[in-house]
């Protein structure tokens, strides 16, 4: 008998499975030859498979560019590799949510991407990757999509649970939202505020980012994780309108 290491990267797949450990088997004249596996690995690779195939795609999320005042913000929250302005950013949201150990495990081995956050809830787990070349995030996505059998058409469409523009704030209102929203820039009395909420939680992300595009904007609050994903920003009337105008946008595009 040989290793088995030493079998062609080829002769180690079965019928498009993983890699599978057993023993190669010399064969005879024909120079044929098989690799016997124990049925308790079979039972375990096949199980293995199965897991990764039941895997929900709620939020898939590309953002070309991120904004400095996003990127900063995201930088609060970061436990992993902080992000930078200009960075390209993909947010991912899967349920189960300890099922995000598994995605990510699979998109760092893909290529070189940055890992920023990674958040296991309950019902679901979300994980951002960073990195300066849109090609690098794009294609550990596509590593993912096809891993757990998904497509970017499969993931949860978005909804908006609630919009609203509030125009010249109370500075009562203005105090409150400063001191419950400590990682973001302060909103002041007299400014407009928009805020969106949509469910699933991440695609306030792309809103954000796209937002923070379109006008000048203060980014006072963005939640991308939860049931729900909140987002508030705060400035001059004009400015707020528009923001929130191509928050809308970025949204219905999804």
């Amino acid at each position: 008998m040989n290793s088995f290491a030493s079998l062609d990267i080829r002769e180690r797949r079965h019928s498009g499975s993983p890699l599978i450990t057993g023993s190669d088997v010399q064969a005879h004249s024909s120079g044929a030859s098989c690799v016997i596996t124990t049925d308790s690995e079979t039972a375990r690779v096949a199980r293995q498979n199965s897991n990764v195939q039941q895997i929900e795609l709620r939020t898939y999320v590309f953002l070309d560019s991120l904004q400095p005042q996003l990127a900063a913000y995201m930088g609060t929250v970061s436990q992993g590799f902080l992000p930078i302005p200009g960075d390209a950013c993909l947010w991912m949201e899967v349920s189960p949510g300890m099922a995000v150990h598994r995605v990510t495990d699979i998109a760092l081995k893909a290529s070189n991407v940055r890992l920023g956050q990674m958040i296991v809830e309950r019902a679901f787990g979300s994980l951002a990757l960073y990195h300066r070349d849109q090609s690098t995030v794009l294609h550990s996505g596509d590593v993912v999509l096809d891993a757990i059998g998904s497509t970017i058409d499969r993931r949860t469409k978005p909804e908006v649970s609630w919009t609203e523009v509030i125009r010249a704030i109370t500075p009562d209102h203005a105090v409150l939202i400063n001191r419950q929203n400590r990682r973001g820039s302060m909103i002041q009395s007299g400014m407009s505020m928009f805020i969106l909420e949509t469910e699933p939680a991440g695609y306030v992300l792309y809103a954000a980012n796209e937002a923070e595009k379109a006008a000048n904007i203060t980014v006072v609050d963005v939640k991308g994780v939860g049931a729900f994903g909140r987002l508030t920003l705060a400035g001059k009337e004009g400015d707020v309108e528009e923001a929130a105008a191509a928050a809308m946008r970025a949204i219905d595009q999804i």
